[in-house]
Formats: structure tokens, sequence, C-alpha cells
């Protein structure tokens, strides 16, 4: 803000006389952050106008990252609104919109549906204008921005980072599914040796896992031998078995002979 008589200065039209600052606030600010798709509403506060009989005419720029400043809508001192540029075809008209909500203090930029060519520096500019001596003179002029920032490579990074996560929490349980089951499949046995020489107890232990195919080497198939048929009981024959001493021929000469008499017996049933 200029204190005193300010001296004035021609603007870009000879007739148009700058001699002041306005107080030209812009909200929200200095950063804004959206998401595509959704409406921004940018708010232009305007205050400390030298003359009450002066009219305002406010202007938005916008600056992207890869280029330059350009004019995107104006209000003219009669509230007509004006497109330029890019802004002026059909696709942008329908959806900026540059509102006076408070005469000659409160102006409002929506920009609807945004798309990531929205993103960048908005400017709002502002000219007091009021007639002296027959003539429209520029008595101050203010402005001030924001950055409008699209959230939606902050969102993609988001969820990238959440997909890394779930996939890497996925591959532990895998993995720890996987190794599981390989630990289950080995099972130890315990196996009972022969007593050794010592009298104990040798108990061995030992892994089963897959055996791999030997080559050369085939197992014989045990050939099933029938079982032996059952005799009936009808069919056998006793025997019995008498054991006699034999008579001895004279007295005090041994003999080793054993006689024995077998009777055979038929069991009738």
């Amino acid at each position: 803000m200029i204190l005193g008589t300010p001296a004035c200065a021609l603007g870009h039209d000879a007739s148009w006389k700058v001699c002041g600052a306005l107080n030209v606030t812009v909200s929200p600010g200095p950063v804004v952050d959206y998401l595509e798709g959704e409406n921004a509403t940018l708010l232009c506060h305007v205050s400390q106008k030298r003359r009450k009989d002066s009219l305002l005419a406010v202007r938005w720029f916008l600056t992207r990252p890869d280029s330059q400043e350009a004019l995107m809508v104006k209000m003219t001192k009669l509230r007509v609104v004006q497109y330029y540029g890019n802004f002026s075809r059909s696709a942008y008209r329908q959806r900026l919109r540059l509102l006076e909500k408070r005469r000659g203090t409160l102006y409002t930029l929506s920009v609807l549906t945004l798309q990531p060519a929205d993103q960048g520096h908005y400017v709002c500019k502002v000219q007091e204008i009021s007639k002296h001596r027959n003539k429209w003179t520029a008595w101050s002029n203010g402005s001030s921005g924001t950055e409008m920032r699209d959230l939606y490579v902050y969102a993609v990074l988001v969820c990238c980072v959440g997909i890394l996560s779930v996939l890497l929490f996925t591959l532990t349980i895998i993995w720890q599914s996987v190794f599981s089951k390989r630990k289950s499949r080995v099972r130890h046995y315990l196996v009972k040796c022969p007593q050794n020489s010592s009298g104990e107890t040798v108990t061995s232990v030992t892994s089963l896992a897959p055996l791999q195919p030997k080559k050369g080497k085939r197992r014989k198939e045990k050939v099933d031998v029938p079982p032996a048929p059952k005799i009936a009981e009808e069919n056998l024959t006793y025997a019995e078995l008498e054991l006699i001493k034999p008579h001895q021929a004279a007295k005090g000469i041994p003999t080793s002979t054993v006689y024995a008499q077998i009777l055979f017996e038929e069991n009738k049933l």
C-alpha cells in the first residue's frame, strides 16, 4: 500500500493511469489441492478502493508449469464476462465461471470438472477505474495468486504404495505356507534297532524324503505264494509211539538199543 499521494503512471492503454495499489487477496492459498474431476472455486477479495464511485475490472491469469502466463477470463467495468485465447472455446467456456458475489469486494472463479491441464498458478488482477474529465482512468490496481495442484499424482503414489504393501504381505503369507508344507513332508520316525553287544537298545532317527528313482535297478516283483491247502480233519491218522526197554541179555552189559512200538489208530468221526 502506498501512503500519501502516489505518482501516476501510464498503463497498457494510454488512457489508463495507475496511481496506487488495491488490496487483493486470493483464497484458498497459497497452495490448494484438488482431485481430477472435482470442482474448484477461487475467491478474489478486493478492498481499499481509492474512489467510492469507481468500478473494478477483474482478470484471471493462468501460468502452467510448461507455459507462460495467459489471460483466461475478464470481467469488465460494466460486469461483462469475456474469454480469451484457448479459453474462449466452448469446452472451456462451459467449465469457467466468473461471478461477482459482492459488488466491488468479492469475485469468484469456478473451474468445473478439473483436468490435469488445469493445474498451475492462478492470478487475480484487479484495476480500479473511474471516469475523470470524460476519460476512463485507472486509479489503482492489485494482484494476488494461488497455486492449484492436481492430487491425482499423489493419489496414484498412495495407491501404488498400498498395492505394494498388499503384494508383500501376500508373498509373505505364501512363502510361509509353502515352507510349512515342505517342513511337514519331512517326517521323523523312531526306529528300534537290535541290541548291541553291551545290551543297550540303539534308537535312530530317520527322515522320510521323496526317493529318487535309481536307473538300472528294478525291484523284482514279489511272487504271491498261494497258501497251503488245508487238510481235512477227518482224513488225519494219529500215531502213538511207545518206548519199550529191551531185555538185557546178561547182567552188567550195557546196551544202547531202544525199541519202539508204533500203534496206528484211525480217527473215526
